[in-house]
């Protein structure tokens, strides 16, 4: 009886309005410690996938893509065709090349390898439906498959 009363005040309280600030989103301090990894191949599948972002997706060098991506690269992103090649004719529409930083720009959060994928994950900050002139942060992920040592997959939350 116990347990059941303890079970039903807890499902209440989740359900109620929260009284209480959003805790915000925030970037890693680092980006260099989120490339570490004791197992060489987490390590450098992570170190792939963060110079893909880097040189190829926020730098513009399309040129690169062979580098990085599978001839036959699938995306999960219902707005970007399949394949090496869709992918740059996509993105040929809306990036120049320009100066590679040493870090990705966007505010990233986190890298995380397991097995052979790879998630970026980063701060998304959205206008609050409830307060106008409000943002609030959220979290938007890219996760990857590497296989051969290039990225062979990709998925994130988008919607078309």
């Amino acid at each position: 009886m116990k347990r059941t009363a303890a079970l039903l005040l807890t499902l209440g309280a989740l359900t109620l309005p929260m009284a209480y600030a959003q805790i915000p989103v925030t970037p890693a301090p680092n980006q260099q410690v989120l490339l570490e990894s004791d197992n060489p191949q987490l390590k450098a599948n992570k170190k792939l996938v963060y110079d893909f972002w880097r040189e190829v997706f926020e730098g513009g060098h399309l040129d690169k893509a062979d580098q990085y991506l599978s001839e036959d690269y699938i995306q999960h992103n219902p707005n970007v065709p399949t394949g090496r090649d869709g992918f740059v004719n996509f993105f040929a529409q809306y990036s120049q090349p320009k100066p590679i930083r040493d870090e990705i720009s966007g505010p990233l959060v986190s890298i995380v390898a397991e097995r052979d994928m790879v998630i970026l994950s980063f701060v998304r900050e959205h206008q609050d439906p409830n307060e106008a002139g409000k943002t609030y942060t959220t979290t938007w992920f890219d996760m990857f498959r590497i296989e051969n040592g290039k990225i062979a997959e990709h998925w994130d939350p988008a919607v078309k």
